[in-house]
């Protein structure tokens, strides 16, 4: 007998899953001094894996050539995005990475645009973005930065082949199985910086729940999202991302938003509303 899957709308799905990332996001940087960005990174998708794994339990000799070709560099662009975004918050601020990291998904947006309606909400997610990075910072790690462009570029690389596999493949089964090869390339990186070596039974029990948080819940509600929706859209949502993470960090770490920071949100709130109702409007 099947298990009767949670079904849940994509555009809430979207949002949940954002959500789930930033409050994931807060307890990865409480872990970063003892274990280590890498090591962070390791706790965090080596337990989404297991997890997954045993929720889902794929049946890897029952996937096909063709799933095979997509759900590996799949796995593999989840996996090392999210160790290099560990690198890029390691070096600079979190907004400013979420930030730059976003570069990605919104060229995903552009590409996927054939209608003057749909750049005008790339353009004010766009206008949110610039206004919510703090350009004005002069002490910035340029590595950062650049970690964070790799990461917006393997976020790109993410939701094209998450579309693709969610296509020709169960979303629980897909995210399982990537979430496998994720553990494997990260893992000898957080063995390599000697950051798991300071595990205690505390740390562990936070990365339970960052693994829960950043990686278990969202991935599996983007991957049902991505099958639902078309990538142009599923990235123009994601534009709450950077919004997201500022009101977290001043919900958690008491970081005060400012003026131009407000006003982000409202840009991207708006370009990821009107993204909504564009798309349904389209599909009715």
């Amino acid at each position: 007998m099947k298990n009767k899957e949670f079904n849940l709308p994509p555009v809430p799905a979207v949002l949940l899953a954002i959500i789930s990332v930033q409050c994931g996001a807060a307890i990865a940087k409480t872990l970063f001094p003892a274990l280590g960005a890498a090591g962070t990174a390791s706790i965090r998708i080596g337990v989404s894996a297991l997890i997954l794994l045993l929720a889902y339990r794929p049946n890897l000799k029952q996937i096909t050539p063709q799933q095979w070709k997509i759900v590996v560099p799949y796995g593999l662009s989840l996996g090392a995005m999210n160790l290099v975004f560990y690198f890029a918050i390691e070096r600079i601020p979190i907004g400013l990475a979420v930030t730059l990291e976003f570069i990605g998904p919104l060229l995903v947006a552009i590409i996927g645009s054939r209608r003057i309606v749909d750049y005008l909400w790339v353009l004010l997610a766009a206008a949110g973005i610039v206004l919510i990075a703090p350009w004005t910072n002069s002490r910035i790690d340029t590595l950062g930065v650049l970690f964070a462009l790799l990461a917006g570029a393997l976020w790109a690389a993410y939701i094209v082949l998450g579309g693709k596999i969610s296509k020709i493949m169960n979303s629980g089964q897909a995210v399982s199985t990537g979430m496998l090869f994720a553990a494997l390339l990260i893992l000898p990186f957080g063995f390599y910086e000697n950051g798991l070596i300071n595990l205690t039974p505390k740390l562990f029990g936070m990365g339970v729940a960052l693994a829960l948080l950043s990686s278990a819940i969202p991935f599996t509600l983007e991957m049902k999202a991505l099958g639902q929706l078309p990538p142009r859209t599923f990235s123009i949502l994601m534009s709450l991302e950077p919004a997201a993470a500022s009101i977290c960090a001043f919900i958690f770490l008491q970081e005060n938003l400012t003026l131009y920071e407000i006003l982000a949100v409202v840009c991207v709130v708006v370009a990821s509303a009107g993204s909504t109702l564009t798309a349904k409007k389209m599909n009715t």
